[in-house]
């Protein structure tokens, strides 16, 4: 609350800076804010036949990862994360789970992970993996998809909106100039399938160097270190996703994935991420302590499940079982 006037604390953008207030309190400031979208090859859409919707739905994902999957020559329809992970698998499939109209827990924080919009994510989600997806996909993560995105064997990947400055910078992709960019998919109940996050520098309380803290947090997050980025590393590599002001610069509109990151941005509500209502706020994560800790264990039933070593069922209660069991145990 006391970060200079040329900081211009009402340029952060609404949702970033919601995510990092505690009753009108800013807690950290955000260095790059993402979502997460649809990266995909303009050129495999175009040799299917098919057009990319701007808002599409999970069919259209799922069709378009059909049509283009050509296994033989090494290229798969779509690439999501398997491996497990509060932040890995879990990041995904809580957010793909708001918009099958799912949720973690109910206004009573009992784990619904034995409700049909659960099964119906899972399901979905194991079906296009086995289907249209790469071969030991239970251990790729985003580096690994990424990896695979840039060297030309995604047709689909749905993952942070940060990805989008790899996957089009020509030294380190080999399709930079062939990406799309849509917006996450939804199942048509009014919520999309995207997770919000920020990276952001924050100052534990106790420091001896509060000061020297104090300036560097305000330097690394503001208006003038991102030009600095810009005029060292092109307007494409500047962090992303925390400052209006970057999407109304005329330079930075240039960028192909720009608008699109901005539009993932604000179709999240960590305040409001579900279909039906609960007691929690985070898109992709619950903010409470336990979230962590539970979520990773749901994350590793998840990827056995896609490893095949168990069925989306089984998972799923599993799931339910050991959720309920810590939340229990922590007081719930």
């Amino acid at each position: 609350n006391d970060l200079p006037e040329s900081y211009d604390v009402d340029d952060l953008l609404p949702a970033i800076r919601g995510g990092l207030t505690v009753d009108g309190e800013l807690y950290a400031a955000p260095f790059y804010g993402e979502s997460s979208m649809i990266m995909y090859r303009k050129d495999l859409m175009e040799e299917a036949g098919m057009e990319m919707p701007s808002e599409p739905t999970w069919a259209d994902v799922k069709k378009a990862a059909e049509a283009m999957t050509d296994k033989d020559n090494e290229v798969y329809g779509i690439c999501l994360r398997g491996k497990a992970g509060w932040g890995e698998n879990m990041a995904f499939l809580t957010a793909m789970s708001n918009s099958y109209g799912a949720r973690w827990f109910d206004e009573d924080w009992k784990p619904q992970f034995d409700s049909d919009a659960w099964k119906a994510t899972l399901t979905d989600y194991l079906d296009m993996m086995n289907k249209y997806g790469p071969p030991g996909a239970a251990s790729n993560g985003f580096n690994e998809n990424l990896a695979l995105f840039q060297q030309g064997k995604c047709g689909m990947w749905i993952d942070a909106t940060v990805a989008a400055s790899f996957v089009t910078n020509p030294k380190d992709s080999t399709v930079a100039d062939k990406v799309g960019f849509a917006l996450a998919p939804d199942k048509g109940l009014g919520k999309r399938g995207n997770w919000l996050w920020a990276w952001s520098l924050g100052i534990p309380a106790g420091t001896d160097a509060e000061d020297a803290a104090k300036k560097f947090v305000a330097w690394a997050t503001s208006k003038a270190y991102t030009e600095l980025v810009a005029s060292k590393e092109g307007w494409a590599n500047v962090p992303p996703g925390t400052r209006q002001s970057l999407y109304d610069n005329p330079e930075y509109q240039k960028v192909p994935f720009a608008k699109m990151t901005l539009e993932s941005i604000n179709s999240a509500d960590p305040t409001n991420p579900t279909v039906d209502p609960v007691p929690y706020t985070g898109v992709q994560f619950v903010a409470i302590p336990e979230f962590a800790g539970i979520a990773t264990q749901v994350g590793q039933e998840f990827s056995a499940a896609l490893a095949g070593q168990q069925s989306a069922e089984e998972a799923l209660q599993k799931a339910q079982t050991l959720t309920a069991e810590e939340m229990e145990a922590a007081g719930y």
